[in-house]
């Protein structure tokens, strides 16, 4: 079963569940604006996936909480990822052992097809 993890408004969010649909794939949505994601799974989400590539720095929450002027580390990005599930990019796409962030449509053919 494929987990996608994101907000359905989400413009990414969107075209990847309607890949999804359109290709007659089961899948399941974890909506951050309804539960809260638990630091174990963004802890596992970064060993595999870089924090540059989960980390959303162009999201509206980053502007508007100001922390690019934080100059983060690491360490202090997984901790603002486990508070603000908005600083995550979307949508992250788990299945079997592979997890996918963003939309790329070939990507998505190439994991999922």
């Amino acid at each position: 079963m494929i987990k996608v993890y994101g907000i359905k408004n989400c413009d990414s969010v969107k075209k990847a569940l309607k890949f999804f649909k359109a290709n007659d794939l089961e899948y399941t949505l974890f909506d951050f604006k309804i539960e809260t994601l638990p630091c174990e799974k963004i802890s596992f989400w970064l060993t595999q996936v870089e924090m540059k590539t989960l980390f959303n720095a162009r999201s509206t929450t980053y502007r508007n909480l100001k922390l690019k002027e934080m100059n983060l580390n690491e360490s202090e990005k997984e901790e603002w990822l486990c508070k603000e599930n908005l600083l995550i990019k979307r949508p992250v796409v788990e299945y079997k052992d592979e997890v996918l962030v963003g939309f790329n449509e070939e990507n998505y053919q190439r994991s999922f097809l």
